[in-house]
């Protein structure tokens, strides 16, 4: 199931973990999450992804130790949740959605009370070689409540990090945020992770996982439908795009049994996918000929993990 050394142990190992919510009235309690099972490898950014309410919070709110699971089993680096909860916990710095702070502790003193609840003496406090990493020691002093949306963002993932956990899971980090945040919360996760740390990442965002995860499980209805490195899940698809412009207008988009699909994308543009273990573009494009066109303009794709993304959960939806 993991392509990862025998001799590295996982960072995460879940097993057969379910958790069914207690009935409300006479009805089944809802089940969110149905016997899932995967490995995070220690080392690398995994992304988990799902559509709402797959069961993507219920599973991190059982590693973070907020909800109880029904059945199966979680280590967090080697620690069972149940049997060892303590060192499971300090293993792991959860970032939540929800961005709360209280508004007149500066960032400073945020960190330093984690720091105090977590038991890390003063002497070993990093408050501000964790400012400086997340790019707000010069807000040492501010207010919180003073603090842009992403300076907020940042400092969650510095208070995620005071105890020194090897782990750190961001629950939709960039839900919400303009595209110049965004790219400094990669470039953030990016670094953490070069520094060692494991990253989970929960992301809506497609184009994220891609860029930013090595390994990736998709989940949908409480079950993992694809645990696979980024670059396979995104070879799965045998499918192929290309845009074609042609010499004159286009009443019906041309049509062949090696085509999966054909259509027509404006008054002279055709778009042609097909599976590139049948065919390839310069057979494609000679049977477009063939029916008569000229072509004047040839653009390819191949398809991404968004195509992977919907193709899986529709699947798994029939």
């Amino acid at each position: 199931m993991s392509d990862h050394p025998s001799d590295t142990p996982p960072a995460i190992a879940i097993r057969d973990l379910v958790k069914r919510y207690a009935p409300v009235g006479n009805g089944e309690g809802k089940l969110a999450l149905g016997g899932v099972s995967f490995d995070v490898p220690q080392g690398k950014i995994f992304g988990l992804l799902g559509p709402n309410g797959a069961g993507k919070s219920t599973l991190i709110n059982i590693m973070a130790g907020m909800v109880m699971k029904t059945s199966g089993t979680v280590e967090i680096w080697g620690h069972d949740i149940d049997r060892d909860t303590r060192n499971a916990k300090a293993s792991i710095g959860i970032v939540p959605q929800e961005v709360v702070f209280d508004p007149f502790f500066t960032p400073f003193e945020v960190l330093e009370n984690i720091a105090g609840l977590w038991g890390v003496p003063k002497g070993q406090r990093r408050s501000e070689e964790l400012l400086r990493a997340v790019h707000l020691l010069d807000k040492r002093d501010a207010y919180s409540r003073t603090l842009s949306g992403g300076m907020k963002r940042r400092l969650l993932i510095a208070k995620a990090m005071v105890h020194s956990p090897p782990i750190l899971v961001l629950d939709e980090p960039t839900a919400g945020v303009d595209v110049e945040l965004r790219r400094q919360l990669w470039e953030l996760v990016s670094e953490l992770n070069a520094e060692g740390v494991t990253v989970v990442l929960t992301t809506h965002y497609l184009e994220e996982a891609e860029q930013l995860c090595d390994r990736i499980a998709i989940i949908n209805h409480g079950r993992v439908i694809a645990d696979k490195p980024t670059r396979e899940l995104v070879g799965m698809m045998g499918e192929k795009l290309v845009e074609i412009t042609v010499d004159r207008d286009v009443s019906e988009p041309p049509q062949n049994s090696l085509f999966t699909k054909s259509e027509k994308t404006g008054e002279r543009s055709i778009c042609i996918t097909y599976d590139k273990a049948r065919v390839n573009t310069g057979q494609v494009l000679a049977l477009v000929q063939q029916q008569g066109y000229a072509i004047e303009d040839v653009t390819t794709r191949e398809a991404d993990l968004e195509d992977v993304f919907v193709q899986l959960t529709s699947a798994d939806a029939t």
